[in-house]
């Protein structure tokens, strides 16, 4: 593992760091932006569910992958279903180390580059994933498979940047990195450890990244689990773009077992939020209760299916099943 990781470090600083970030402060907003759920537990019919996320989202044309779904194969069979061609997306994000957020990577990598070399030829990842995962005992390394997962990923020609703050990587379209953690969430399951100087502290996932997007109509977020606390990354999103609306909260914010009293708090902080648009880890009796508190409705806060998906200055088209259930 420890000359894995050395290989590792070497070639990411051939094709990493942070990029410089400067506030858009409003002046670059994306016109056109549509979201694409492509992994989650809920189907419609023709597509496969699974525990796990990915979604297309484009942006002005820009094309991105945000997480790659749990099983291999699952992203790549939903969009064919879907008549949706992948090959033309040149960057892929992985919001955190979870193999139900990363299974597909190679799946697609391999298939999608027969037709298109560059396709998933940039991959996006927030600082601290490769840190090794440790049992109580710190003894025993947990399984982080993403080392190993990336060095197979750059055998295929392909380059990562890691990271350490926010970067723009399409017009008005941010990566967070990592998010810094004003509220006191812990939108995470405990039992893992990492290492901090002699000592084991808990994993909170320091690499959750996310992506933010200025519009005209105030900001979309799009998360995978959203581990750093939904709060802290719409603090993070306001403070980078300059913009105090929220607009659009897409993905999974890991809330199904949380009590109601932090959905109230939650609510409290995302108040003014025109769209919920919430996927796999959310929780369905969460999102209703967020709906409920955020004054929205079935068409506003939805439970996003496969195939189901989100445009600006559209809404939510929530797919036959989504609809019915939301």
């Amino acid at each position: 593992m420890k000359r894995l990781m050395a290989c590792l470090v070497l070639l990411l600083t051939c094709f990493g760091g942070a990029g410089a970030w400067a506030a858009s402060g409003g002046t670059h907003q994306a016109q056109d932006v549509r979201v694409t759920i492509l992994s989650t537990m809920l189907t419609d019919y023709g597509t496969l569910g699974e525990w796990g996320f990915a979604a297309l989202v484009e942006v002005d044309g820009r094309r991105i992958l945000f997480d790659t779904g749990g099983s291999p194969d699952v992203v790549l069979r939903n969009a064919e279903a879907l008549k949706i061609d992948l090959s033309t997306v040149e960057d892929v994000v992985i919001s955190h180390f979870h193999d139900d957020h990363t299974g597909g990577l190679l799946t697609l990598r391999k298939a999608l580059m027969q037709k298109n070399p560059n396709a998933l030829s940039r991959l996006y990842v927030g600082e601290g994933i490769f840190s090794p995962r440790y049992m109580k005992d710190g003894k025993s390394e947990s399984a982080n498979g993403f080392p190993a997962l990336a060095k197979a990923y750059l055998e295929t020609g392909g380059h990562i940047q890691q990271l350490s703050g926010p970067s723009e990587i399409a017009t008005g379209a941010w990566l967070t990195g990592p998010v810094p953690r004003g509220h006191a969430e812990t939108n995470w399951s405990p039992g893992l450890f990492v290492k901090s100087a002699a000592e084991l502290v808990p994993d909170t996932l320091r690499e959750d990244t996310s992506l933010v997007i200025a519009t005209a109509q105030g900001v979309v977020i799009v998360t995978g689990c959203g581990h750093a606390g939904i709060m802290n990354i719409a603090d993070d999103a306001k403070a980078m773009t300059g913009d105090a609306r929220l607009y659009a909260v897409i993905g999974g914010i890991h809330l199904f077992a949380k009590p109601d009293a932090v959905l109230v708090e939650t609510a409290a902080r995302l108040k003014g939020l025109s769209y919920l648009f919430a996927a796999h880890c959310t929780g369905v009796e969460a999102t209703f209760r967020l709906r409920e508190l955020l004054g929205l409705d079935r068409r506003t806060a939805v439970v996003a299916a496969v195939g189901s998906s989100f445009t600006l200055g559209k809404g939510i088209d929530a797919g036959e099943i989504a609809g019915w259930v939301g």
